[in-house]
Order: C-alpha cells, then sequence, then structure tokens
C-alpha cells in the first residue's frame, strides 16, 4: 500500500477512479451526467480527465457535474500529451484545462506522457511553479517507464516537489506494470491509478460475443489487445465469473484492485447501465484463491532481472 492522496475537505481517494475520456464523445452530456450521478452514489471520490479529451468537452462536462461537493472530490486532468513537456506547453495548457474545469486549483496534475525532447528539469520546474502558485495540489506523470518515475522523482526534489501518483496501464492481460512499475511505487510511496482494467472492453466479454467497440473501430486498441490467448483469457474470465455469479467486469477491475500495493484502477463508460458492473468492484471482496485463480488465465511477466535462474 502507498500514499492515499485526498480531496481539499481530507476525503481520501476512493478504491476506485472514474475517468472521463468518454465525456463529450460516446457520451452526451445526459450519459455523462448520468456516469458522473452513479460513480458518486457508489462512493466514488476520484475522477480523472485530461487536456486532449475530445477537444476540452470532458473538462467542460465534469466541471460542471460538481456543484457543492468540490471540496471532498479529488479531481486530476494531464498536460503535454501533445506539444512536448516545455515549461510554455505545459503552463499553458493547464491554464485552459483550468478555466475549462471552472477551478481555481486542480488536485492532480498530471504530464501525461515522458518527452525525451525536453530536459526534464524543465518539466519539473513548471509543475513546482504550479504548485507553489497554488494552483494544483498534487504532481503526478502518466505512461512513465519505471526508471523515467524515479528520474523525475530525482529532478523534481530539486525543486522541492514530490511526484505523488503515476498513471500506467494495467489488466488482466496488460501486467507488465507488476515487473518494476507496481513494485517502484510501493517503494517510493507514489500512488499508482492504472487505466483500462478492462482492457478497451475485452474483458467484458462483448467481443466474444460479436459486440462492437474500440477493439473493432479503432486501430490502437486492436493492435494492443489482438494477442490470441488475450482473447481467450477474457473468455476465461468470463466462465469463472458465470461460476461464481458475478459480471466478468466487476472481477476485473476488483482483480486490477487486489493487487499488493494498492492500485486504484480508473474505470470508465459510455453509459450509466455499462458502469454499473465496474462500480461493483468498490465493494467485491476478492480472496487470494479467486485473485490467483484469475491471474492464472494469463502469463505472469518474468522478473526484471538477467539472473532468473536465481529466482524462487
Amino acid at each position: 500500500m502507498t500514499r492515499i492522496l485526498t480531496s481539499p475537505d481530507g476525503t481520501p481517494a476512493s478504491r476506485l477512479a472514474f475517468g472521463t475520456m468518454q465525456f463529450g464523445g460516446r457520451a452526451d452530456e445526459a450519459a455523462s451526467r448520468a456516469m458522473f450521478d452513479a460513480a458518486i452514489d457508489a462512493g466514488v471520490t476520484h475522477f480523472d480527465t485530461a487536456h486532449v479529451y475530445n477537444d476540452g468537452a470532458s473538462e467542460k462536462l465534469l466541471g460542471a457535474l460538481f456543484g457543492n461537493q468540490r471540496d471532498r472530490l479529488i479531481i486530476a486532468t494531464k498536460a503535454a500529451y501533445t506539444g512536448g513537456g516545455s515549461k510554455e506547453n505545459i503552463s499553458q495548457s493547464f491554464e485552459i484545462s483550468r478555466q475549462r474545469l471552472n477551478m481555481d486549483m486542480v488536485d492532480v496534475l498530471y504530464m501525461h506522457r515522458f518527452d525525451p525532447d525536453t530536459d526534464l528539469h524543465e518539466s519539473m520546474e513548471a509543475l513546482a511553479e504550479l504548485k507553489n502558485a497554488g494552483k494544483i495540489r498534487y504532481v503526478g506523470v502518466s505512461n512513465f517507464a519505471a526508471w523515467q518515475v524515479v528520474k523525475a522523482i530525482g529532478i523534481a526534489a530539486k525543486f522541492d516537489l514530490t511526484i505523488d501518483i503515476l498513471q500506467p496501464m494495467y489488466n488482466l492481460v496488460k501486467r507488465q506494470a507488476e515487473v518494476e512499475i507496481l513494485p517502484m511505487c510501493a517503494d517510493q510511496d507514489v500512488a499508482c491509478a492504472p487505466y483500462s482494467p478492462l482492457g478497451g472492453g475485452l474483458l467484458t466479454g462483448k467481443y466474444a460475443a460479436g459486440g462492437g467497440g474500440r477493439l473493432v473501430e479503432d486501430d490502437r486498441y486492436a493492435a494492443r489487445y489482438g494477442l490470441d490467448w488475450m482473447h481467450q483469457a477474457a473468455v476465461g474470465l468470463g466462465e469463472v465469473a458465470a461460476d461464481i455469479g458475478v459480471d466478468a467486469p466487476t472481477l476485473a477491475v476488483a482483480w486490477a484492485a487486489a493487487h499488493p500495493m494498492g492500485p486504484t484502477p480508473i474505470t470508465s463508460a459510455r453509459s450509466a447501465e455499462q458502469l454499473g458492473p465496474s462500480l461493483a468492484a468498490m465493494h467485491f471482496d476478492m480472496d487470494a484463491e479467486l485473485y490467483a485463480r484469475l491471474a492464472a488465465l494469463s502469463p505472469t511477466p518474468p522478473p526484471a532481472t538477467d539472473r532468473i535462474e536465481e529466482q524462487a
């Protein structure tokens, strides 16, 4: 277990976060509000968006939904997915995000991805200035390798700044984070909010049933989840779910949350009906036997060592 982020009034981050990537895209205003309300009713206090999501529509819709609940929620957005990690780009894109969200202060600002062409000192200085100005409370990085996070931690310390949270990809068929990312988070006291716990919808079982979605509509997702064994694992997950009388999405999200490091998976959906089974993972108690049964459906990645023969 690593650090637990808190909202402005001290409310701790919930076991799950809700990602608003669909707001203003596949989810219109009514669907977005219904999902936000469902997440709140389930006890979610951590909401995630980004500067680039649906050309800003995600941030605008999320910003209109807080009402008088703002101080008990953790609101996160991301900068520098496009345009690089320069101080100018981070500062300017964040200012636009802040206005879209209609917030004086945003709880978490992530650097959306690592920029090999910009000195990380410049990026960390930009984030430090925003924090010192009271415009953000926590600093995060997204899509960074473990070594890149540790590098950022060391550079951030020069500006009296901490890296508080990491957002990697992690689910039952994308387990590379277990090798270095999750252990690094535990060791360095970095919270972790992994995205895609449902594997782009693969782990819901809808593709096995002939349904549509990102895996057939988006070439990137088709490539990401195109291996046969991944689809076989999804079928196996569905069989376990049917055996114990639980929805497959509930098991998939609960499995990602059950890692000993204590991650906070980011759930998402296109509608409140679709979101329901994922939110049910908030209160699903996964024992060690079930966790191992599900883990056996996919390959465990090898450890990060060239002396694997010495591993117990």
